[in-house]
C-alpha cells in the first residue's frame, strides 16, 4: 500500500479540574480545535483529559464515567469531521452492560470513533477504581498511517510499545499523567528509539490532591529527536510525522541496523512468562534447583577505553595496568568495551586474522590478569570456532579445578550491526546467565541494547547484573534543560547533560543492574546504573564523556529477609506487574498471521 503523506501531528498539554467535567470539556474542546484550526490531523489529548486522575474509588468517579461512544466522543467527533482530523483523547470509560470501569483512549475521526484501547499496566491508583485492559494492544489503519495508542505506565513496559511496532504502527499516541521525574520522561525516548516509531506525548501538569505532575509533553521522532516539547502549563505543540521515516527502521545515519528485522524471536520464548508472579527467592529455587546467589555487596566497575585494532598485547597491557591502580583496587568485578581484546575489524579478512578460539591465548592471558588482581573480568572479542566467527563476550573468574582462573560464561551476540553482519555468525547460545558470589550475571553486546526483548529475557530468568561491553554510537545520550516543575530533592531539576541514556532505561525497567562499557570514539558515556525505579534516588556511577577513566559502584543485592525479597533487583517490582498474556506476538516469526491478527482470532 502506498505510504501516507507526512502530516501535523499535535499534542494538548492541559490541567483539569479534578471531577470539574464540563469545565475541563469546554478547555479541552478550545485547546482541540485550535489545533485543529491550525492544521493538526492527529490530535493526542492526555490521560483522564476530561476529568482529572486521583479519585479515591469507584463511588467517587463514577458520576464522571462515560460509554463510548458517549456524549463526549460525539463532541470531539463534530470537530474531526469540520476539520478533516483525528483526536486520541483520554477518558475513564464505563462499559454499561457490565458496569466495568476502564482507564481508556478512544481514537476519533471525522465518521465517529474509530478506536478504543484500554490501559494495559496499572499505575498505583488505577486499581482503585478501574479494570486492568483487555483489548490487547491493537493497531489502528487510518488515512494518515497506523496509529497505536499507550497509556502513561504502558510505556514503563517496552512490550506495550514494541507489539504495536511489530503490528506496523507508525506512531503511538500517548495520552498519560506522568510523575516523579524531569520530563520529557527519557522513558519516552526509548520507546521511539528502540522501534524507531513516532511518540506523540500528551502529559498533564499541575497538582492534584498532592500529586505533582510533570507536564513536558513532546512529540518524538524515530531517531529519539525531541522535534517539540513544553515545560509547563496549558499548551498545544504540534510537529511533522513523516510516516515513511517510521517504516524504514533506519531513521537515522548512525543507526547500526534493522530496528525490527534484526530482532531474534527465537530467543525470546521465555518473554511470556511471568516468572515474578510469586516470591523470586522461592521460584527461582524450587525444587533445589537454581537458587538465586546470596545477597552481598560487591564493587564492580566499568573502562572506558579504545582498544588497539589488531593489537591483543597492548590492550592486554592496558588492562593489566588499569587493575594495577589504586582507583581499581578492591573491585570484584570489571567489564570492559565490545572488541577490547582485539580492536573492531574494518574488513572480514581483518575479522578472520584477529579472531582467537576460546579458550586461546587471549582469554588465557586475560585470566591471568584477573587472577592476579583477584577481579572477574567481561571483555569481549573475535572468537573463531571452526569457520565460523563470533562477536563473543566471556566472563573470566576462578571455575576452574582448585579455583584455576577461565572462562566462566561465555555470549555470542544475538543482535548484528551492519558492520557485523560483513564476518560474524549471529550468535547461537541464546542468552545465558550464570551464578557467581557476586550474584547471578547475564552479557549483552553493544547492539543488543536496541533489543529490549534481550534484556528482559536476562532479568527473567534472575539476572542481578547484566554486563554490556559496548562499541555503540548509537542512540547518543541526550541532555536536556531546567524544568519548572516542583521535583523531589533526589531528581535533578535543573539543566542535565545525561537525562537520556538507553542503558539506564534498560536497567531501571527491569530492576537489574547495568554495566556498559563503552570506548570512547563510539561516544563513551560508559556507566554503572542501578535497579531501582524513577521515583526513588539512583545511585548510578558515569564516565561523562568520551574520557580513558574507570567507573566503579557497590552492586547490593543484600536483602532485609531471607524469606521475602524487598530489594529491587531481587525482587524486580516492574516485572511483578507486566501482562504476558498480550506478549506472544514478541516470539513468533515477522511471517505469523498472528502478528496482524486481533487478540479474539489468536486460537
Amino acid at each position: 500500500m502506498p505510504i501516507p503523506a507526512p502530516f501535523l501531528g499535535a499534542a494538548v498539554q492541559f490541567e483539569p479540574t479534578l471531577g470539574d467535567r464540563k469545565g475541563n470539556f469546554r478547555t479541552l474542546l478550545k485547546l482541540t480545535e485550535g489545533a485543529a484550526i491550525a492544521g493538526a490531523k492527529l490530535i493526542v489529548l492526555p490521560e483522564m483529559a476530561t476529568t482529572g486522575y486521583c479519585f479515591h474509588d469507584r463511588a467517587e468517579i463514577a458520576p464522571h464515567v462515560e460509554p463510548i461512544p458517549g456524549p463526549t466522543t460525539d463532541a470531539f467527533t463534530a470537530i474531526c469531521a469540520a476539520h478533516d482530523c483525528w483526536i486520541v483523547l483520554g477518558m475513564p470509560e464505563v462499559l454499561e452492560e457490565s458496569g466495568t470501569y476502564y482507564n481508556s483512549a478512544v481514537l476519533l475521526g471525522p465518521s465517529g470513533v474509530e478506536g478504543l484501547y484500554r490501559k494495559t499496566h496499572a499505575y498505583i491508583s488505577d486499581p482503585k477504581w478501574a479494570k486492568d485492559g483487555d483489548l490487547g494492544l491493537p493497531v489502528f489503519d487510518t488515512p494518515l498511517g497506523r496509529i497505536g495508542i499507550a497509556i502513561c505506565m504502558d510505556a514503563a513496559y517496552p512490550e506495550t510499545f514494541r507489539i504495536p511496532a511489530l503490528r506496523g504502527a507508525d506512531v503511538i499516541a500517548f495520552p498519560t499523567n506522568w510523575l516523579t521525574e524531569k520530563a520529557p520522561s527519557p522513558t519516552w525516548w526509548a520507546r521511539a528509539v528502540e522501534s524507531g516509531v513516532y511518540v506523540i506525548a500528551a502529559n498533564r501538569w499541575g497538582l492534584e490532591r498532592g500529586v505533582q505532575f510533570d507536564g513536558g509533553s513532546c512529540i518524538i521522532d524515530p531517531d529519539g529527536t525531541i522535534l517539540n516539547s513544553v515545560d509547563d502549563g496549558d499548551a498545544v505543540i504540534t510537529a511533522t510525522i513523516d510516516p515513511a521515516r517510521a517504516r524504514t527502521k533506519r531513521p537515522h545515519p548512525d543507526t547500526p541496523g534493522h530496528l525490527l528485522d534484526s530482532r531474534r524471536y527465537d530467543a525470546y520464548t521465555t518473554l511470556p512468562l511471568n516468572t515474578y508472579l510469586w516470591n523470586p527467592t522461592e521460584m527461582h529455587g524450587l525444587y533445589g534447583h537454581r537458587p538465586l546467589p546470596d545477597g552481598r555487596k560487591s564493587r564492580i566497575g566499568v573502562l572506558q577505553m579504545e582498544p588497539h585494532p589488531g593489537n591483543a598485547g597492548a590492550n592486554l597491557a592496558t588492562v593489566a595496568s588499569l587493575l594495577a591502580t589504586k582507583a581499581a583496587r578492591g573491585l570484584e568485578l570489571v567489564v570492559l568495551p565490545e572488541f577490547a581484546l582485539c580492536g573492531q575489524p574494518a574488513t572480514k579478512m581483518q575479522a578472520g586474522a584477529w579472531a582467537e578460539p576460546i579458550p586461546g591465548p587471549s582469554t588465557i592471558a586475560l585470566a591471568a590478569i584477573a587472577q592476579a588482581s583477584d577481579c572477574r573480568i567481561v571483555a569481549a572479542m573475535i572468537e573463531r570456532d571452526g569457520r565460523r566467527l563470533f562477536n563473543t563476550a566471556v566472563l573470566i573468574g576462578p571455575n576452574g579445578p582448585d579455583g584455576a582462573w577461565g572462562v566462566e560464561s561465555r555470549y555470542r551476540k544475538l543482535h548484528l550491526t551492519d558492520s557485523d553482519a560483513t564476518w560474524a555468525t549471529p550468535g547461537n547460545l541464546g542468552l545465558p546467565t550464570v551464578d557467581t558470589p557476586l550474584g547471578r550475571i547475564g552479557m549483552l553486546i553493544g547492539f543488543d541494547a536496541l533489543f529490549p526483548e534481550a534484556a528482559r529475557v536476562l532479568a527473567l530468568d534472575g539476572a542481578d547484573l547484566i554486563a554490556c561491553p559496548s562499541m555503540c554510537a548509537y542512540p547518543a545520550v541526550a541532555p536536556w534543560g531546567e524544568t519548572a516543575i516542583p521535583q523531589p530533592a533526589w531528581i535533578e531539576a535543573g539543566p542535565t547533560d545525561d537525562h537520556f541514556h538507553l542503558w539506564r532505561e534498560r536497567s531501571r525497567e527491569n530492576n537489574t543492574y547495568v554495566a556498559f562499557a563503552n570506548t570512547p570514539k563510539a561516544g563513551g558515556w560508559s556507566g554503572i546504573f542501578s535497579p531501582g525505579p524513577e521515583d526513588e534516588p539512583r545511585n548510578d556511577a558515569l564516565v561523562r564523556g568520551t574520557d580513558f577513566d574507570l567507573a566503579t559502584t557497590t552492586m547490593d543485592t543484600t536483602d532485609s529477609t531471607s524469606r521475602q525479597a524487598t530489594n529491587p533487583v531481587r525482587a524486580k517490582p516492574l516485572l511483578r506487574m507486566r501482562q504476558p498474556i498480550w506478549y506472544d506476538p514478541l516470539h513468533v516469526s515477522p511471517e505469523s498471521w498472528l502478528l496482524g491478527a486481533p487478540p479474539e482470532d489468536w486460537e
